[in-house]
């Protein structure tokens, strides 16, 4: 993804939201997790179209309901999703409609997608657990071309009490064989199975800060009736 969005201040740090530039800078754009791994198989993958072109990650919760960010959303939407292929693959649908909490975004399908649905968790991750990342966002801090491929990697929990983009509960956790960084926004943050958070920022180096699920659970029960 590209960088369309600048600097974010969240309490005392500088981090930077994760969403892509415009469509209109030069060359690719969407890209990868910095460090940890490529993945084979994601049927619950969501990639996120704005105006045609790929914007961020997101999951599939149900038949006709994506989960992204809130700063991912602009334009004509669209989403494809079960390939880790960005570009290729999957199943895609148009977004008919969007609604939003903090840096949580729910994404309505025109049509309905048959495929394995990410589980959602209720609960915060423990500090100091292991959770792990996805999403299409850049490689290196800068300079990096795209690959089309999901990625993964490993983070560490330090705190549940921080805040994401807009204000909302987040989870912050530090790498341990990758982060995120511009092109993973809207991307998931999984502990146990289940997802726990929704990529909003991060500095690129060590810190990442994701919506938390558990804080917005019952507002995607409203919405989403999952």
């Amino acid at each position: 993804m590209r960088l369309r969005r600048t600097l974010v201040m969240l309490a005392t740090t500088l981090v930077g939201a994760l969403v892509a530039p415009a469509a209109a800078s030069a060359g690719p754009v969407t890209p990868f997790i910095i460090g940890g791994g490529t993945v084979s198989s994601a049927p619950w993958a969501a990639a996120v179209f704005s105006n045609g072109s790929f914007t961020c990650s997101g999951t599939i919760i149900a038949a006709r309901w994506v989960l992204t960010a809130r700063h991912c959303v602009s334009g004509t939407m669209s989403v494809r999703v079960g390939s880790v292929n960005r570009s290729s693959g999957g199943v895609t649908s148009n977004v008919t409609s969007s609604a939003s909490r903090y840096d949580l975004a729910l994404l309505q399908l025109s049509t309905s997608i048959n495929t394995s649905y990410v589980t959602l968790s209720s609960a915060y991750p423990p500090v100091n657990s292991t959770n792990s990342i996805y999403g299409w966002g850049m490689t290196c801090y800068s300079g990096c071309s795209a690959s089309a491929q999901l990625k993964t990697a490993n983070v560490r929990v330090t705190s549940t009490n921080v805040t994401d983009a807009y204000g909302g509960r987040a989870i912050r956790s530090t790498r341990i064989n990758g982060n995120a960084w511009r092109g993973d926004s809207g991307g998931p943050e999984f502990y146990n199975g289940a997802q726990v958070g929704v990529a909003s920022t991060a500095d690129g180096a060590n810190i990442q800060n994701y919506g938390s699920v558990a804080y917005n659970r019952s507002w995607i029960t409203s919405v989403a009736g999952v």
